[in-house]
């Protein structure tokens, strides 16, 4: 019989909640539960821990024959290669192109002219009054590909100060032309490593992070280069505000039960912001859906939106 598709979650009262994922939503689904709950006893089948109610465990809900509820099993994933040494804060490399097809005339002539106007100090601390002469709420995009984000939600909240960060030079030109276009001046970029930037900002400074469909790096050996691990997971908390938020899209279900496994882990430092399936299925407002986000779908892909709250 086929694996059942749920998330499982606590509610308030710490009972486990099980979110049922349908066919129509389940498209790209890995086959594995998506969250981690507290050992408890749930549809018959009791989840015993040597070390206390508060433990935290993986599950995955199956059905056997002859059983008529699901039965919880501990999950076992060695493929996920949780301690693995390394991650992108210790690695101090970046992986992937630096650029794709020659760029356009117009192109070239943002990035030699406009670039350098909006350019994020290469050295020195990072804060919002050296970037846009006073103080205002800072966000900060790792990977803004073609910065249709960025500029959408740097429109929206022209009070704001926007840092969106980039190596790929293509992606860097295209939102140039963004910012150029919707005369963005509270828009900064960075044609490079995020995590070099980010360092720089003080800590509590920020009331965004924004990571939208990075790089899954899906096979196992090359887990300790998805931006979703311990080392930039601490880093986001230190320089996020207490209640500020850390925003994560994907469509590869392998880094999103990556990522929910990560950031269980780090529970003392955020709460995910979902009350329903709806809350991670879907763009809550203010998240526009990307170009790359709406090819997913048209490709038979899902994205998940994840949503996770500094803890004050």
């Amino acid at each position: 019989m086929a694996l059942p598709l749920s998330i499982i979650r606590p509610d308030t009262s710490g009972e486990p909640v099980v979110w049922p994922i349908t066919s129509e939503t389940s498209t790209g689904f890995a086959p594995a539960v998506l969250h981690v709950i507290p050992p408890v006893a749930w549809a018959g089948a009791a989840a015993a821990s040597s070390t206390g109610s508060k433990r935290k465990a993986f599950f995955i809900p199956t059905v056997c024959a002859g059983l008529a509820e699901p039965q919880l099993e501990r999950l076992v994933a060695p493929t996920m290669t949780a301690h693995k040494t390394g991650d992108p804060t210790t690695l101090n490399r970046l992986y992937g192109r630096a650029s794709g097809h020659k760029l356009r005339k117009s192109q070239q002539e943002l990035v030699d002219k406009v670039l350098p106007q909006i350019e994020v100090p290469a050295e020195g601390e990072i804060t919002a009054k050296r970037l846009f002469g006073e103080d205002r709420p800072l966000h900060f995009e790792i990977g803004f590909g073609s910065g249709e984000h960025l500029a959408y939600r740097a429109d929206l909240l022209p009070d704001h100060g926007f840092i969106g960060c980039e190596p790929f030079i293509n992606g860097v030109a295209t939102a140039l032309a963004h910012v150029r276009d919707r005369h963005l001046a509270n828009v900064r970029l960075w044609k490079g490593d995020a995590l070099d930037v980010l360092r720089r900002v003080p800590d509590g400074a920020l009331s965004f992070i924004y990571l939208l469909h990075p790089d899954p790096w899906p096979k196992a050996r090359h887990a300790k280069r998805r931006m979703v691990n311990d080392g930039p997971v601490d880093l986001f908390a230190s320089k996020l505000k207490p209640n500020g938020e850390f925003r994560l899209a994907t469509d590869d279900p392998t880094y999103l039960t990556w990522a929910l496994m990560v950031m269980q882990r780090h529970g003392h430092q955020f709460e995910w912001l979902a009350a329903k399936p709806k809350d991670f299925l879907e763009p809550s407002g203010g998240w526009i859906e990307t170009r790359y986000g709406a090819k997913s779908r048209r490709e038979g892909r899902r994205p998940y939106y994840l949503r996770y709250r500094r803890k004050g």
